[in-house]
C-alpha cells in the first residue's frame, strides 16, 4: 500500500502563529464573551451534556417502547425521528406514502398518534427534540396539545423543534411550501413560543444536513450561521425584541472525521455568533450571545463495509463534539448504513457517550485543548473562511436570494464531488472501503426490519379516527386556518385548533397548500 500524497502543508505550530490572536478579544474565559472556550464557566465539570439518541420507527407504540428502553438505559433526553410521509406532510394513506410508512422513522398522522407516542412519558419532566421541518408548526402544535391532555402547562415544556427550512432548500430537500411562506411559519412558531412556551427552542438551526449533503466544514459553518442571521432578521421584522427570542435559538452541527477541524468549527461558531448578536443585532442579554448546540456524529462517515468499524468512527467523532463544547449529543448506531438501529446498536451508541462521560476524565478540566497553537490557528482559519462566505451571501442579496439562484446547492455539490474524487483516487483513505478490505462474510450484522403490516395497521387507525371525530368541527377549523393564512396573523393558534379537532397532518398541510402553493426547485447547472 502506498501512503497518501498530501499537499505541502504546515505541520508544526508555535506561538508566532497566534500573533494576531488577542486573549480578551478572541478567547477569553469559559462562560464569558466571546465564548470561544465554552458558554458556561464550569461546562461538564458542572453538568454533563444531554445524551439524546435519535429514535423512531414503525408506529407510535413501537417508538414509545424504544423511548422507554433508552430512558431505562440512562438516556437523559428524547429525540424523535419521523418517517418520510410525515416529514413531507402526507398522511399514511396518501398514495405517495405507500411503502414508506414507519420505515425511516415513526408515523405521525394526528394528535392521537402523538398521544400514543408519549404515553406514560411525563412531558413536564423530560426534554424532547423533534427533527422535522416543513410541517414543523403542525407537529409542534400536536406536542402542545398532547401536553395539555397530560395537564402539563406550556411554560414547563422543555425541548427543541428543528424547524429549519432554509437548509432543506440547500441540502436535504424535504420541503412543502415555497421559501417565503415557509419562513413565515417559522417566524410564527418563534413568536408563539416566546409568548407561551418560554423554555422551548423553536428552531434548531441545522448544519448537520448541509454537511451530510457533502459540504466542507467551513461551508457547514457559514451556511448554517447565515441561515440563523436570516431567521433573526425575519423575526425582528415582526417587532419582537431581539432579547425576547434570541436566547432560545439553538443550533445543530455535524461531528465529522477531521478531529481537530471539527473542534475548531464549534469554537469558531460560538465566537462568530456572539460577535454578530452583540454588534450587528444589538442584543444586550448575554444569553442572546451564547450559542447552544446539539451535535450528531456523521451518518455519511459510516460505511456498510466492515460495519463494526463504525463504532470507532462514532466514538472519535463524539469525542470531538465533547471537546468542542456541545450541549447535547447523539451518537449513531454502527449498523445505520444497513438499517435502522437495532436495540443492541442503539445501546452501544448510548454506552459510547456514557464511557466518554465517566471514564475519560473529560469532567476534570474546562476546555482542555484551549490555547493549543494548532487548534487556535484552525479556529481562526475557519472563521475567516466563514466570513468570506458571509460577504458573498450579502453581495448576492441574502440567503433567500442565494437559494433562488441555486448558489448553496452548487457549492455543496462541488464540495461533495471533490471529496468523492479524493476517495476514488485514494487521496482520502476510507478504511475497509478503498483500503484494508476484508472478506465480507466476516462482517455480518443483524438487520432490523420494519414489519410491512405496520403500514396496514396505521391506515386502519387513520380510518377509525376519521369515523370517530367530528368532521364538521375539523372542516370549520381548516377553513378558518385558510382564511388566516391569507392574512398576517400568527397561525399557531389556528393550527393548534385544527390539531385539537383531530384534523390530520395531511389535511392541515393540504389546506395551507391552497394558500401558499408548493415549491418547485429551479433547475441547476452544476
Amino acid at each position: 500500500m502506498k501512503l497518501n500524497k498530501k499537499k505541502t502543508r504546515k505541520i508544526c505550530y508555535a506561538p508566532k502563529d497566534l500573533q494576531a490572536l488577542r486573549y480578551d478579544r478572541d478567547l477569553g474565559d469559559p462562560g464569558r464573551f466571546p465564548f470561544t472556550r465554552g458558554i458556561y464557566p464550569t461546562m461538564y465539570a458542572g453538568k454533563l451534556w444531554t445524551m439524546r439518541e435519535f429514535s423512531g420507527f414503525g408506529l407510535a407504540h413501537d417508538t414509545n417502547q424504544r423511548f422507554r428502553f433508552l430512558l431505562a438505559s440512562g438516556q437523559t433526553g428524547l429525540s424523535v425521528a419521523f418517517d418520510l410521509p410525515t416529514l413531507m406532510g402526507y398522511d399514511s394513506d396518501h398514495p405517495k406514502s405507500v411503502g414508506e410508512v414507519g420505515l425511516g422513522g415513526v408515523a405521525i398522522d394526528s394528535l392521537a398518534d402523538m398521544e400514543e407516542l408519549f404515553s406514560g412519558i411525563p412531558l413536564g419532566e423530560i426534554s424532547t427534540s423533534m427533527t422535522i421541518n416543513a410541517p414543523a408548526a403542525i407537529v409542534f402544535a400536536m406536542y402542545l396539545a398532547c401536553a395539555k391532555k397530560q395537564g402539563v402547562p406550556f411554560k414547563r415544556l422543555n425541548g427543541t423543534l428543528q424547524n429549519d427550512i432554509l437548509k432543506e432548500f440547500m441540502a436535504q430537500k424535504e420541503w412543502i411550501f415555497p421559501p417565503r411562506p415557509s419562513v413565515r411559519l417559522i417566524v410564527d412558531t418563534v413568536g408563539y413560543a416566546a409568548k407561551y412556551v418560554p423554555k422551548w427552542n423553536p428552531i434548531s438551526i441545522s448544519g448537520y444536513h448541509i454537511r451530510e449533503a457533502g459540504s466542507t466544514a467551513a461551508q457547514e459553518l457559514a451556511f448554517t450561521l447565515a441561515n440563523g442571521f436570516t431567521y433573526v432578521e425575519e423575526v425582528l421584522k415582526t417587532g419582537l425584541p431581539i432579547d425576547r427570542f434570541a436566547p432560545r435559538l439553538s443550533f445543530f452541527f455535524n461531528a465529522h472525521q477531521n478531529f481537530f477541524g471539527e473542534i475548531a468549527k464549534y469554537r469558531a461558531a460560538r465566537r462568530i455568533w456572539a460577535r454578530k448578536m452583540r454588534s450587528t443585532y444589538k442584543a444586550k442579554d448575554p444569553k442572546s450571545w451564547r450559542m447552544r448546540f446539539h451535535v450528531q456524529t456523521a451518518g455519511s462517515s459510516l460505511q456498510a463495509q466492515q460495519p463494526e468499524n463504525n463504532i470507532a468512527r462514532t466514538a472519535f467523532e463524539a469525542l470531538s463534539a465533547v471537546l468542542g463544547g456541545a450541549q447535547s449529543l447523539h451518537t449513531n448506531g454502527y449498523d445505520e448504513p444497513l438499517c435502522l438501529p437495532t436495540q443492541e446498536s442503539a445501546q452501544i451508541a448510548l454506552r459510547t457517550q456514557q464511557i466518554l462521560a465517566h471514564e475519560l476524565g473529560l469532567q476534570d478540566a474546562v476546555d482542555p485543548l484551549g490555547g493549543s497553537y494548532y487548534l487556535e490557528q484552525l479556529t481562526s482559519e475557519i472563521e475567516k473562511q466563514a466570513e468570506s462566505y458571509f460577504k458573498q451571501i450579502r453581495k448576492m442579496g441574502g440567503v433567500l436570494k442565494g437559494i433562488e439562484e441555486n448558489f448553496f446547492q452548487r457549492e455543496i455539490a462541488g464540495a461533495s464531488y471533490a471529496y468523492q474524487k479524493e476517495v476514488e483516487s485514494k487521496q482520502q483513505i476510507v478504511v475497509g472501503v478503498n483500503e484494508y478490505a476484508a472478506r465480507e462474510e466476516l462482517w455480518k450484522v443483524p438487520i432490523f426490519k420494519i414489519d410491512p403490516k405496520r403500514e396496514r395497521e396505521q391506515k386502519a387507525k387513520l380510518k377509525r379516527l376519521r369515523k370517530k371525530r367530528s368532521s364538521a368541527k375539523v372542516q370549520k377549523t381548516l377553513e378558518q386556518l385558510k382564511r388566516k393564512a391569507h392574512g398576517k396573523e400568527n397561525l399557531m393558534p389556528f393550527i393548534l385548533e385544527s390539531v385539537e379537532a383531530y384534523a390530520t397532518l395531511g389535511e392541515i398541510v393540504s389546506s395551507l397548500k391552497e394558500v401558499f402553493g408548493e415549491y418547485q426547485e429551479p433547475a441547476s447547472a452544476f
